[in-house]
Parts: C-alpha cells; sequence; structure tokens
C-alpha cells in the first residue's frame, strides 16, 4: 500500500522500523502534491525546508535520538498560522508579503516534536467564510466532488488529509472551522478544550498580537482517532510563558468500551432541521450503541439550542471587532445608533453585537458561564452527547455568490446559508471538546458523519468514542 495513503501512526511506525525514511517520506507527499494541483490545498509549499527538516530527522534517528513524537512525520499547517521564515498571509492580499519571524506557538510545538512542515493550507481571507477561497490563491474544492465545498476556513488541511497530501493537517476552529470541512471531507477532527492549546500567532488577529478570540481553538485534522489523539499529545499544554508555572495532563477517556458509554442523542432540532441521510446516521449511530449495551439518552437537553446559538454569535461578532480599524469601527457604532429600534434582521444583529458596551458584553459572558454549567450538570450523567455534524453533506461550492446571497438546500427546503455550522456552534460557546467523525455515505458518495460532544477537558474520552465508533472490529 502507498505510504501516502496510510495514517499518521502508520507512517510514524514505518520510520521506526527502517520501512521507508523520513527524507523518502516527505519527498512522496512532495511528489504527491506536485501531481495533483486540482486540489489547490497546499497554497505556499516549503520543499527545501521540507527536504532539509527530514534529512535532520534521518540523522536524528540514525543516532538513536527517536524522543521526538512526530520524528520525521509530514504535516500541514493552515495559513492562519504563523510560520518562520515562510509566507504567512491567511488569504489575505494585504498580507501577500508576510514573512514571520516567528513560529506560532502551535507550530513551535510541531517542530519540538519533529514534525516536518510540508507548507500552508488554503483558507478563506482571515477565516471569515465556511468555504475555502481567496483572491490570492482561488479555490479549494472538496476532494470528493470538485462541485462541492471543503468547507471552511480549514477547508485546505481537511482537503490535503483527504487527498493523501499529508497524513496530519493544523487548523483552527470558531465556529466549526475545523469540524465542517473534516466532516465534508470525510476525515476526522478535533476542536480541542479552549485554552488546553496555546493559540499565539493565530491570524485573526492581526500580525503581532498577543491574543486572540475567547472561543477559538487550535487542533488537528487526520484519518483517524487515534492520529487525532497523537496530534494533542504535541500540541496540548500551556504557552511558553506559562510552561515554568504549569503543566498538563488531560483525565483519560471516561471508558473503554462501546456497552459502558453513556450517550446523549441529540439528532434533530426544529431550530435547524437535518436532512434525511443525516438523521438517517443518526438513527443507525443509536442502534449500533444500543447493539453494544451502551446507554443512549435520546430526551435530555444541555441547553436550548436558539438561546445557545443567539449567544454564541453575539459573543463571535463582538470579540471579532478587535480586528477593524479605528475608522470602521467608528463607522459601526455609528450604524448600530442609527438602527430602528427592534429591528431583528441579520443586520442589526451583527452590527449591535460588534458595537457592544463592556458592561453589556460582561453580561454575555456571565451569560456564558452560565451555559457551561448546564453543560457541566449534563455531562455529570452523560460520557458524550452525539449530534449531526453539519444539516447535510458537503454543499454546493458557490465561492461565486456574495455570501449575502448564498443558502444551502435541506431537503428541498430553502436555508440560510450559516445554518451549515449551527450545531457546531453548540461546543464552541461552552468551551468544550467536540469532534467530528466520518460514519458514511450519502447515495451520492459524499461523506457523512456525526459530532461528538465532551465534558470540558475530556478530549481522550471524546477521541475514544470516536475510535470505537468507526472501529472495523
Amino acid at each position: 500500500m502507498d505510504l501516502t495513503h496510510r495514517t499518521a501512526l502508520d507512517q510514524l511506525h514505518a520510520l521506526t522500523t527502517g520501512e521507508v525514511s523520513s527524507r523518502e517520506l516527505t519527498a512522496a507527499h512532495l511528489e504527491r502534491i506536485a501531481r495533483h494541483p486540482e486540489h489547490n490545498a497546499v497554497t505556499t509549499l516549503d520543499r527545501e525546508g521540507a527536504l532539509h527538516a527530514a534529512a535532520r530527522a534521518d540523522r536524528r534517528r540514525a543516532q538513536g535520538g527517536s524522543d521526538g513524537p512526530l520524528l520525521g512525520l509530514p504535516v500541514v499547517v493552515k495559513d492562519a498560522l504563523e510560520t518562520e521564515a515562510l509566507r504567512t498571509t491567511c488569504g489575505a492580499a494585504e498580507l501577500e508579503g508576510h514573512v514571520p519571524d516567528r513560529d506560532a506557538d502551535a507550530v513551535a510545538l510541531l517542530r519540538q516534536a519533529g514534525a516536518v512542515i510540508l507548507g500552508k493550507t488554503n483558507t478563506p481571507s482571515m477565516c471569515q467564510d465556511i468555504q475555502t477561497t481567496n483572491p490570492l490563491f482561488g479555490t479549494t474544492p472538496n476532494p470528493h466532488d470538485p462541485q462541492r465545498t471543503a468547507g471552511g476556513s480549514s477547508g485546505g488541511s481537511a482537503a490535503a488529509v483527504a487527498a493523501r497530501l499529508s497524513p496530519l493537517g493544523i487548523g483552527s476552529d470558531l465556529a466549526g472551522s475545523l469540524r465542517l470541512p473534516g466532516h465534508y471531507c470525510g476525515v476526522h477532527a478535533l476542536r480541542p478544550s479552549y485554552g488546553v492549546v496555546p493559540a499565539r500567532g493565530h491570524i485573526p488577529r492581526a500580525p503581532g498580537w498577543l491574543s486572540t478570540s475567547d472561543m477559538l481553538s487550535i487542533g488537528p485534522l487526520a484519518r483517524s482517532s487515534t492520529d487525532l489523539e497523537l496530534a494533542l499529545s504535541v500540541l496540548a499544554g500551556p504557552s511558553p510563558e506559562d510552561s515554568a508555572g504549569w503543566q498538563l495532563t488531560l483525565p483519560p477517556a471516561r471508558h473503554g468500551s462501546l456497552r459502558d458509554f453513556r450517550v446523549g442523542l441529540w439528532a434533530d432540532d426544529p431550530y435547524c432541521t437535518v436532512d434525511a441521510a443525516t438523521r438517517e446516521l443518526l438513527d443507525s449511530t443509536e442502534k449500533r450503541l444500543l447493539d453494544a449495551g451502551a446507554s443512549v439518552d435520546t430526551t435530555s437537553r444541555p441547553v436550548d439550542m436558539a438561546h445557545s446559538d443567539r449567544l454564541f454569535r453575539t459573543l463571535m461578532f463582538a470579540g471579532s471587532s478587535a480586528g477593524a480599524s479605528a475608522e470602521a469601527f467608528d463607522g459601526e457604532v455609528q450604524a448600530a445608533g442609527n438602527l430602528p429600534p427592534g429591528e431583528q434582521s441579520p443586520g442589526a444583529e451583527f452590527l449591535r453585537a460588534r458595537t457592544l458596551r463592556h458592561r453589556d458584553w460582561l453580561l454575555a459572558d456571565e451569560e456564558r458561564r452560565r451555559v457551561r454549567q448546564q453543560w457541566a450538570a449534563y455531562f455529570r450523567d452523560i460520557d458524550v452527547l452525539v449530534t449531526p455534524a453539519a444539516p447535510t453533506a458537503a454543499v454546493p461550492s458557490q465561492t461565486d455568490v456574495p455570501v449575502p446571497e448564498r443558502y444551502i438546500t435541506v431537503d428541498g427546503e430553502r436555508r440560510a446559508y450559516w445554518d451549515q455550522t449551527t450545531w457546531l456552534n453548540l461546543a464552541g460557546l461552552a468551551h468544550l471538546p467536540a469532534a467530528t467523525v466520518p460514519l458514511g455515505v450519502t447515495p451520492d458518495g459524499l461523506p457523512l458523519g456525526v459530532q461528538l460532544i465532551g465534558p470540558y477537558l475530556g478530549d481522550l474520552t471524546v477521541t475514544r468514542l470516536a475510535g470505537l465508533l468507526t472501529s472495523t472490529d
């Protein structure tokens, strides 16, 4: 079997046993990227740097130094994470020539673990879309159907893993930016618990900022749940400035077999209904869990979806205002002040949230903390919640359509474009770990998966259940 088609753990095993050298493995992935430009997933390739890093990894192995858990493994990184001496644009024209002089903290952890960074993967401009296109590099299509979207904003990383251009992709997730592309491209994606992976060096915010969104997580895309755990073991931990004072040890998975899991199942909701294929997949997942002896609760709900989603959008829009210029923000403040009282349009919601007074933001943050308490109470009796990943499988690409005019279709019904991430926003608001896991295909052959949400810091419980659900044993 072509090594580029194997999981990250399989490729590491081949490196350890001497079946292949890192330079050979890296060259094989570089060759595959070159042979398949149609994927347009890796938009800044570091061929020379990758081969040098691979040669260094080979020398370390030859000298008996195999301490790096990713030693010699090729990896791709979302173009939103800064990489020293390697162009980082976040798909934005104004950053076309940006070459950082320092790695993002997560990238530094990858290098310390011995990873070979092949290059940077495509993302929408400033990560501000859920399809992956930008004026610098164009569109990354779905590897399973080029007429469909790969999702966003980590669409390039998801497509690269799905197309066997790299065994691991590193991206970021605020409003499902890892999990939606993972779902659409048919690969595993993990949004770690908020704060578990250091996020300094992520764009947006602008280059040089030390802070980023208070709901953003850096995480992996891979071909198996064990690969997600491998990547998490490298990425999870304190930032450099905190490392003198604390270390992180994530709790082990709550259970080891399906029969021991207490699973919540939230298969559909009037606030964001799903299509027939998705509902059928949730029904079959419930049957598999029950057949294995797991406890399944289909009635309890941790939160009200409508309330949670509105609060998520408020905090997301408010947080994004930090990236606006002073002039642009002044214009938004004026426009918000001119809104008719009680107007409920999406534009009005956006402006009011973007221009929240600090007191109003504090009140919204307090409400978020209460929502987190609701989730914590729910997870006292439930180990993992299973939900749809999105209302449908990958939707048709609409990159040539202005965002306000885009929409999706769910069982023939026209729906809002942003409904694609509503189920994913549940975890983001509450800082919870969540994974999307491929479990089936549609009649058209598109990947179809579910979302698994776990308790805060229960990342390994989520990945364990993901592995059990995807096991062929």
